[in-house]
């Protein structure tokens, strides 16, 4: 009898190597000893774990304040029923993006001294991310939103924190005129001419990123009822090195609740928004088409990963050069990133004096019967072309020359 051959395991991503709590997480008891504010809301389970109850908002939003205050020496609060965030998990998406400025995906025109800028789309009242960002990293934020609260809350967080307020500057943006913007079938987009870079597209989930690469523009129709939300708010002439954003995930209030483990509060605003993350990120993109090379990188949190399959057709049928994602861990919960650039991706040189030539053969599963394998051939030519390669398609012989 032939032996089961086993599944390989897979091996769940980490937190972030350069997260302050990657190897030494949040300690309850020492919090609760050094900030008599938080020791109410810690109590120790039968194994002598000192554990907060995650269903209290109260908790949530205390343990917040004493890991800034205590780990990034900041100064914050909220009022109830602001969105709560978790320091960890917010720190990964500020590491994330400081590792794509790092890398040499696309080629950097700041020379040494420049101060990394970017842009954060809805701050909130917690403007978790230009805080972190500046006391981490020294980089300047600008961070807009709509609501009166969030900006006011907004402002006192940086007014309260002197040694980097000079970095962050909150902007209102105007609600201004309600545009619709409603997702479209692109059936007749050829594979050759809207190829994403598949070697830029994060290993968490290539699969759907190969997915998109064969498939047309799915159109499904989530829409987005609301003013432009990087049109408008980006000043004429103003350039960033990147954009960031915590999207309202949800189409409803009623789904936004439906999570009984964690209260992490959120006004409709933060929460919710017709069409849900999709509608909503699919506008960031629409207006990304408009601003083009204003940012280096566009980039947005995505709360489920099954939306990052469609998100990945949009920005292949807008001409993106370049898309990336990866996924965020902090305990149970599990985000995702994903990022896209217009600027064009460095050209990688390949030495022309290769000692021998070799013939690399592989599967693709799960296309669809619609595509060919002349398509796959005529994808691969243009993914090669995309990185900068010289490739050369032979359909009689039936072979890509890299």
């Amino acid at each position: 009898m032939p032996s089961k051959k086993k599944r390989k395991r897979v091996e769940r991503p980490s937190i972030h190597p350069r997260n302050k709590y990657s190897d030494n997480p949040p300690d309850f008891a020492q919090l609760a000893s050094q900030y008599p504010s938080f020791e109410p809301f810690v109590f120790y389970s039968r194994d002598g774990r000192p554990r907060i109850d995650w269903t209290d908002y109260n908790a949530t939003r205390e343990l917040t304040r004493v890991l800034l205050l205590h780990d990034h020496a900041l100064n914050w609060w909220i009022p109830d029923g602001q969105l709560c965030p978790t320091v960890p998990n917010r720190s990964n998406y500020i590491h994330w993006i400081e590792d794509l400025l790092m890398s040499d995906i696309i080629p950097s025109t700041r020379t040494n001294g420049d101060i990394i800028k970017g842009f954060d789309i809805g701050t909130g009242a917690n403007c978790i991310y230009p805080l972190l960002g500046a006391s981490l990293l020294g980089w300047s934020f600008v961070g807009s939103d709509v609501a009166d609260v969030a900006l006011e809350w907004a402002e006192k967080n940086v007014v309260n924190n002197p040694h980097i307020s000079g970095l962050i500057e909150i902007r209102k943006v105007d609600g201004g005129e309600t545009t619709v913007y409603q997702e479209e079938s692109q059936t007749d987009q050829s594979v050759s001419k809207h190829c994403i870079n598949l070697s830029e597209v994060g290993v968490v989930d290539r699969e759907a990123a190969a997915s998109a690469l064969f498939e047309s523009y799915p159109g499904a129709n989530k829409s987005y009822h609301g003013p432009s939300i990087l049109l408008g708010a980006v000043k004429d002439g103003e350039k960033f090195d990147f954009c960031m954003c915590n999207p309202p995930f949800f189409e409803t209030i009623e789904e936004a609740g439906l999570n009984p483990k964690t209260s992490c509060g959120g006004t409709p605003a933060e929460m919710v928004c017709p069409g849900g993350e999709q509608a909503f990120i699919s506008r960031i993109i629409e207006d990304s088409v408009q601003l083009k090379q204003s940012f280096r990188w566009y980039t947005s949190m995505v709360g489920r990963k099954s939306n990052l399959k469609t998100l990945i057709s949009h920005l292949r049928s807008v001409g993106v050069s370049v898309v990336k994602t990866t996924e965020f861990v902090q305990g149970q919960t599990c985000r995702w990133g994903l990022a896209w650039s217009f600027v064009p991706p460095a050209r990688k040189i390949i030495s022309s004096h290769v000692a021998e030539k070799r013939v690399l053969s592989f599967t693709l599963e799960g296309l669809q019967r619609q595509y060919s394998a002349v398509n796959v051939l005529q994808a691969v030519e243009s993914f090669f072309c995309t990185s900068g390669a010289s490739c050369k398609l032979n359909l009689d012989s039936f072979y890509v020359d890299v």
